[in-house]
């Protein structure tokens, strides 16, 4: 006896719906396997990025103190340099004003500078006008002057004028600067 018109399909535990559902499943497990993957790979690059990169900062901030112990150096060369430059200049000036300050008729052989003093070797025609001409200009700037005179061949004296200054006075001198 034949109940139906139709000719009985099949049935299995699959059905369509039931395979497209696996599918969709299926394809949602592979993207997450994926960006799990992509994730992992990525924290990879992103440590070794991070190891590359302490690295580098390590390498400037040695670089970094070099370049400042060498600007350092520099500077100190700067102002030792500037330091000599105003020293020559101030003794080029002083030379000057000391011959500028030194008489036509008083010829000098020989001049020192001394630290805190002056030693001067010349000929002068008098001791009067050494005296007169010189020494009063030297005993204005200085604190002690000796002179010693001594007979040339022509009449005229050698002298040897030493002359100094208190190393307190000079001291303050500096500290005043």
């Amino acid at each position: 006896m034949k109940y139906s018109y139709i000719v009985p399909r099949k049935k299995s535990p699959i059905t369509p719906e039931l395979q497209i559902v696996f599918t969709f499943f299926l394809i949602t497990l592979v993207m997450i396997f994926l960006t799990y993957a992509f994730l992992l790979y990525k924290d990879y690059t992103f440590k070794k990025d991070k190891t590359t990169i302490i690295a580098h900062t390590k390498e400037l901030k040695a670089n970094i103190k070099q370049m400042q112990n060498h600007i350092r150096f520099i500077q100190k060369q700067k102002a030792f340099s500037e330091k000599v430059f105003t020293q020559n200049m101030v003794l080029k000036d002083s030379i000057a004003n000391l011959f500028d300050l030194v008489p036509q008729r008083i010829t000098l052989s020989r001049a020192k500078l001394l630290k805190n003093g002056l030693i001067l070797y010349g000929i002068t025609p008098s001791k009067d006008v050494y005296n007169f001409m010189l020494q009063a200009p030297l005993r204005s700037i200085f604190h002690k002057t000796y002179t010693s005179f001594y007979p040339a061949k022509n009449g005229w004296f050698m002298f040897v004028s030493t002359n100094y200054m208190d190393a307190v006075q000079n001291e303050e001198l500096d500290n005043e600067d």
